[in-house]
Order: structure tokens, then C-alpha cells, then sequence
């Protein structure tokens, strides 16, 4: 590996109600990964846990833990003895009633180079996160690492192109979105892949529109809803790496994977000089996208 690249593996896994044994095969994976070389390992959103959001239901607060807390602890220790950056997902208790969606990034000392809260919330049938999610405080931030900096941003926020486009103005050199996001079983095959691919295009548009390689760690595997009162979710993997040009470098399937990418670390600079889009923005015109909308 040259100076200018980057290894990057994801770990993208499937979930259970088994907090101890989701960690076991997170630690697990990470150390797969770092064995393959990775200098940064990404996780999926909330992978400690089920994905609870399926329903509105006051005991699952306590699955909720304070930062630092026992995971950031124990992935603080794996990062150092691997000497790793690991970016990891959790479900953050900040003080009594106040909860957020959090990614904890650490780098290769053990210790927590930062963290982001998740600034968009969803409050669709199947993801109630607005019941258990604090909107984020921390704003579009990057964090600095001994590898970079990081653009860290949550599943929701990938949608949103105001999000990918601050962290880039903050200084990003690398996009990266833990995920978890899947289908709901009533909807037929042909609008599953339409959800699918517009999930996969828009993230690449990111890395278009921004000139960064993006990273997207999805969760898979089936999860029910332990309402009932829906028929569960089926978390459709497809994680992938792309580059600054949208070209996709590497990318899973539905299943439990582990994979490795290298991508470069310098190929930003000379896309953005084909490609100013930076410096042909009308800073000048966009006063409106403050607004709501425009009647």
C-alpha cells in the first residue's frame, strides 16, 4: 500500500436481540478485516442491537448507552491493538430522556477522535426513529483522524445532498454512511429495486457532485417486527466503496460479508481540477435553500 492509498474494509453483518453475540461477531469481523490489511473499518448503523425502530416501545431505551460507555471501551482497545480506524454506530443515552443515534470513530491510539449524531430522522411505518432519536447537535463536521478526515454521516442523511456538500466544504476527504435500510416485504420486486437503486445512485451522485469516495456500511438479513403489527424488515446489504467519479470500486451482495477495498487518497484533487464544481458554485443564488420551500 502506497502513501496514497487507502484500505477500507466493511463489515457488513446481519442482527439479532443478542447484544453480546451481535459484538461477538463484530469483533470478529473487524479483526477479519484488519487481517486483510484495512486501515479503516467501517460498521453498520446500530450494530449492537436489533433494529428496535420497528416499533414505538419505551423498554428499548435501555438498550441506549453513555459515550464513553462499555462499547466505546471495548472498540477504543481493539483499534489500538490492531492499530485501526474503526468507525462504529451507537444508540447513545446522553442524559435521562435524551437519546441519539451516534457514530464513534476512533483511531489508531484507542482513542475517540470524535463523534457525529445523526442530524436527519426518519418517522416512516417500520422506522420510528423520531420516538428514540435526539436530532444531532454536533452539525456537519468532519472528524480528523491519523489517516484523514472523515465525513461521517448516518443512513437518513444519505439522501440529502445539503449534508454530503457541507462535510465536503468542511474539508472531507472521505464520505462515509453506516446504514440501516432494507425493504418492506409487501412492496413487490420491481419497487424493491427501484428503492434499491435509488439508494445506490444517490450516494454515488454524492461522490460525483463532491469529487470524494464514498463508503456505505448496510446491514443485512431479515429482523421482524416485534410489534407485529408489520412483517419485519428485510435489511438489504449492498454495501460498496466508490470513487470520486461515481465508479464503483467494490460492492456485496444480500449476506454477511467482510470485504476489503483500496481506494485513493489523491485521485479528489485531480477529478475536482476536470470537474470544479467547487469552484463554479453561485454562493451568491443559493440564499433560498434555507428556506423550507418556495411558494
Amino acid at each position: 500500500m502506497t502513501k496514497d492509498a487507502l484500505k477500507v474494509s466493511i463489515v457488513q453483518h446481519s442482527c439479532s436481540d443478542d447484544v453480546e453475540a451481535n459484538q461477538e461477531q463484530i469483533i470478529t469481523g473487524i479483526e477479519q478485516a484488519a487481517a486483510q490489511g484495512a486501515k479503516l473499518i467501517v460498521l453498520p448503523e446500530l450494530h449492537n442491537t436489533f433494529y428496535f425502530c420497528q416499533t414505538e416501545d419505551t423498554n428499548n431505551f435501555d438498550l441506549a448507552e453513555t459515550i464513553p460507555g462499555p462499547s466505546t471501551k471495548q472498540l477504543g482497545a481493539l483499534a489500538y491493538d490492531l492499530e485501526i480506524v474503526i468507525v462504529s454506530s451507537l444508540f447513545e443515552k446522553r442524559a435521562a430522556g435524551l437519546y441519539h443515534n451516534t457514530v464513534v470513530v476512533f483511531d489508531v491510539d484507542g482513542d475517540i477522535a470524535g463523534t457525529y449524531r445523526k442530524m436527519h430522522i426518519p418517522d416512516d411505518p417500520g422506522f420510528y426513529e423520531k420516538f428514540y432519536f435526539t436530532p444531532g447537535d454536533l452539525g456537519f463536521t468532519p472528524i480528523e483522524t491519523s489517516i484523514g478526515k472523515l465525513g461521517v454521516l448516518i443512513c437518513w442523511d444519505q439522501w440529502f445532498p445539503e449534508a454530503a456538500r457541507l462535510m465536503a466544504l468542511a474539508g472531507a476527504e472521505l464520505l462515509l454512511y453506516p446504514t440501516a435500510i432494507g425493504w418492506d416485504p409487501n412492496d413487490n420486486k420491481t419497487e424493491q429495486a427501484r428503492q434499491k437503486e435509488a439508494w445506490i445512485t444517490v450516494q454515488r451522485a454524492h461522490a460525483i457532485t463532491n469529487g470524494l469516495p464514498v463508503v456505505v456500511a448496510n446491514r443485512c438479513g431479515f429482523e421482524e417486527d416485534p410489534s407485529g403489527h408489520t412483517k419485519g424488515i428485510e435489511f438489504w446489504g449492498n454495501s460498496f466503496v466508490c470513487g470520486p467519479q461515481g465508479e464503483i470500486l467494490s460492492e456485496s451482495k444480500r449476506h454477511p460479508t467482510i470485504f476489503t477495498t483500496e481506494i485513493s487518497m489523491r485521485r479528489t484533487e485531480s477529478v475536482r481540477r476536470i470537474w470544479p464544481f467547487l469552484r463554479d458554485r453561485r454562493t451568491d443564488s443559493y440564499y433560498d435553500l434555507i428556506r423550507q420551500y418556495i411558494d
